[in-house]
């Protein structure tokens, strides 16, 4: 029920992005037909979910020839790397991936742009210095964990004990994240504490509840807030500390409607909410345009930020208004700096 919820809401998002960008000129339609687009995420995620749906309409807004998601690699490297060579064998030339591997993505990248492919880094930039696909756009998640401390930080009053619950340990987003995570709390001068950071509980929910489970039996007591940074521990504290009955102080990430209604009856604080739709959306228009030539790359490698937004009672019900608008405004962002256009 909670996943056709949230493909309702997303399915909503997307009419109302209907009227990002311009419609293409006749000519330009006719190029765009030719170009076949693959959204490649590391795996199975609900987080992906919108990526499907916002390439679908891009594909239709912008009469893109085919957008294909293909979730198949599993979170392996090894099948992400065949995978894109499958998709490539079957004529697709553009691709916006979120890379499994974080010791050789620049690599990956590179390989792919040497088959003459146009590459987008989506949901997650690499994690060397440079990046050697044609663009990132992914949320700056350290920014995004820094909003989530600091609602977690206020909502216990400005001092208290913290639990930061996230992704794969060597993912270089979960590194950035927790480095978010510790700015907030550092610059509180030791009036919060941070008890622990618990990594790897982002890839199945029983495993996400588990933890949740044997963090409260463990520390419980002792835990002011918990600020989560990844989508399944954010419901797995949810549903931890609503069975304890512990007065735990809880934010979130990503809007399921199981932490919207939790805002909305006050049993958590706060979520930050990413665009992995807008990711999609304007993630497909781009590769689109540098596919058929109707823009260059002005900034090879540039990282732009997708937005992260804080939600809580007072705009949980039009917090998606913010976030319409920001797509809106990564397509002039793109137009202006990112791409040279004709």
């Amino acid at each position: 029920m909670r996943a056709r919820r949230s493909l309702a809401v997303v399915a909503v998002v997307l009419t109302l992005l209907s009227a990002c960008g311009s419609t293409p000129q006749p000519a330009e339609a006719a190029r765009s037909k030719g170009v076949k687009v693959a959204l490649v995420p590391g795996g199975p995620h609900p987080y992906f979910t919108a990526w499907r749906l916002g390439g679908a309409q891009a594909k239709e807004r912008f009469e893109v020839g085919e957008v294909t998601y293909d979730e198949s690699s599993d979170w392996d490297p090894a099948k992400q790397a065949r995978t894109l060579s499958s998709l490539g064998a079957q004529g697709y030339t553009a691709f916006g991936v979120f890379a499994v591997s974080q010791v050789d993505t620049n690599a990956m990248f590179s390989r792919l742009k040497r088959d003459g492919m146009v590459v987008a880094s989506l949901g997650s930039c690499p994690g060397e210095t440079t990046n050697k696909a044609d663009f990132c756009l992914a949320t700056d998640v350290e920014l995004a964990a820094y909003k989530a401390t600091k609602a977690a930080i206020a909502a216990i009053g400005g001092r208290g004990t913290l639990v930061h619950l996230t992704g794969n340990s060597v993912d270089t987003n979960t590194l950035r994240r927790t480095a978010g995570v510790r700015h907030a709390v550092d610059e509180t001068e030791g009036a919060v504490t941070l008890l622990a950071t618990v990594t790897d509980v982002d890839k199945d929910q029983d495993a996400s509840d588990r933890a949740v489970v044997d963090l409260l039996a463990e520390k419980g007591t002792a835990i002011g807030a918990i600020v989560t940074t990844g989508y399944l521990p954010a419901i797995a504290a949810v549903r931890g500390v609503r069975s304890s009955g512990l007065p735990i102080k809880i934010v979130g990430i990503d809007d399921d409607p199981l932490i919207l209604d939790g805002i909305r009856d006050g049993s958590v604080a706060a979520t930050v909410v990413q665009n992995p739709v807008g990711q999609a959306y304007v993630g497909t228009w781009a590769l689109t345009q540098l596919s058929i030539g109707e823009c260059k790359n002005n900034r090879r490698g540039a990282i732009v930020d997708s937005g992260s937004f804080v939600v809580t009672t007072a705009n949980v019900d039009t917090y998606d208004e913010e976030r319409k608008a920001k797509t809106e405004q990564l397509i002039d962002e793109f137009r202006a700096d990112v791409l040279a256009c004709a």
